[in-house]
């Protein structure tokens, strides 16, 4: 059976993005409203998203010199009648019954192996796709959960979770079981590292999960896990330990409980066209003015769609967009052509000076699916292997045509100049390799809002 790549499915996901929000904004089957209240809540465009960063401090049940490992974790929330992301995980909403949710999703599945000791036998960049069956009775905290989930050379695990939500006073507390089954090909290949075959295998995990308000729509999080490892895995030669424990700490930002809301939102969609050169030069160093050329001349064209969010962020008046996008690698003399997909949230602040300007910061995760030259080229300098998975940030400054030149045909349309970043998050997460690096290029942007 031929392997699906992830790139293919990653574009499909991203093309579903920009179709299912849009078909949530033209939908016109919702209920009468039995009070002018009801609404108001129907009529809000205001949508849960938010972003977040988190520590985590794992275990590693394998032999070697690390006994633990740490990553520096974006997150990423968003969800409407059809889509949703919820930190590492994200998908489709195929199923949204009374009391039952099927989902298809993507989910981030860290796998705590020492990089030093066994990186030239197994990927560790673990994106799972599977479907997910969850069921909520009425009146009561308990819920259930079961999914079915593959890896991209279609290795099988299945999880099967019973939990708790429960609400203490501020905190909001998730105690839970979790079994997951594996079948002989992913305990074959995680945990006797594709040396040694060990067969199936059933772990039983234990955790909990914690959420306390810090300050409006400022949330503290926090989780603790520990898990049992199957016999087999257990017996691996690799494995030293029967237990692995995993401890997460982070914050993010979550939108709705203070949000006021609108019937319209000021800010509008948008399509972005950019252009741009490579740099070898570091972001610092492209701030100050000073970068360098790269005499690669490596290019790149992409296109991105804004789906607006809301109109205010932490009271000032800050415009937030959901913005997937596809990104073209162009070939040139010391590199083939390749496809890059990211996956972000964007803000902007506009001012007037003595025209209408605007600023904007971006920050999501990148996936390639082949390696720039002018980040492969950094790897290799610092003798590291390459992520395909990355950070991402985007800075930009535009202004407004309309305004420049005095036409109302250009109202709405912007030209500016923005950075296009990659980068490992300093070499402070395994998620992204432990990388210290990646690549930027400048850009020449256009951006049509309508």
């Amino acid at each position: 059976m031929n392997t699906l790549p992830k790139s293919i499915c990653l574009l499909a996901l991203i093309l579903c993005l920009p179709c299912s929000i849009m078909a949530q904004e033209t939908s016109s089957e919702l209920p009468e409203p039995d009070t002018v209240a009801d609404q108001s809540l129907l009529d809000c465009k205001e949508q849960k998203w938010g972003i977040g960063f988190g520590v985590r401090v794992a275990s590693t049940p394998f032999k070697g010199d690390d006994s633990s490992l740490h990553d520096l974790i974006p997150l990423l929330y968003y969800e409407d009648d059809y889509l949703y992301l919820d930190g590492l995980e994200g998908g489709l909403k195929l199923l949204n019954a009374d009391q039952w949710q099927l989902r298809l999703l993507a989910r981030w599945r860290f796998f705590d192996v020492p990089d030093d000791d066994y990186d030239h036998l197994i990927d560790t960049d673990v994106l799972d796709w599977g479907l997910q069956l969850r069921y909520q009775p009425h009146d009561t905290p308990l819920y259930f959960e079961a999914d079915i989930m593959a890896d991209e050379r279609q290795r099988l695990s299945s999880n099967w979770r019973a939990g708790m939500v429960m609400q203490t006073g501020p905190f909001i507390v998730d105690p839970y079981v979790n079994l997951r089954l594996k079948d002989w090909r992913f305990n074959d290949y995680y945990y006797g590292l594709g040396v040694d075959d060990i067969g199936s295998g059933l772990d039983v995990s234990i955790g909990v999960e914690a959420t306390y308000p810090l300050a409006e729509d400022v949330f503290l999080l926090a989780s603790l896990e520990a898990t049992w490892l199957d016999g087999n895995a257990r017996g691996s030669m690799f494995v030293e330990d029967d237990f692995q424990e995993n401890i997460f700490v982070g914050v993010s930002y979550q939108n709705g409980s203070t949000t006021i809301c609108k019937s319209a939102l000021d800010a509008k969609p948008f399509v972005r066209m950019a252009h741009g050169w490579a740099t070898p030069s570091d972001l610092a160093d492209i701030i100050a003015f000073n970068r360098e050329r790269d005499k690669e001349n490596n290019q790149l064209t992409s296109i991105f769609y804004g789906h607006p969010l809301a109109d205010d962020l932490f009271g000032l008046p800050i415009q937030s967009y959901l913005t997937p996008g596809a990104v073209w690698h162009w070939h040139s003399d010391v590199q083939n052509s390749g496809q890059e997909y990211v996956l972000a949230f964007k803000h902007f602040y506009t001012f007037d000076w003595p025209v209408t300007w605007r600023i904007g910061v971006g920050e999501g995760l990148s996936y390639a699916a082949n390696i720039s030259y002018i980040e492969q080229t950094e790897m290799d300098d610092k003798d590291i292997e390459a992520s395909k998975w990355l950070l991402y940030l985007d800075f930009s400054l535009e202004l407004e045509l309309g305004d420049l030149t005095g036409l109302t045909s250009l109202d709405d349309m912007w030209l500016g100049y923005s950075i296009h970043h990659r980068s490992g998050i300093f070499g402070s997460s395994s998620m992204f390799g432990n990388i210290k690096g990646g690549s930027n290029y400048n850009t020449v942007t256009l951006q049509y809002h309508f």
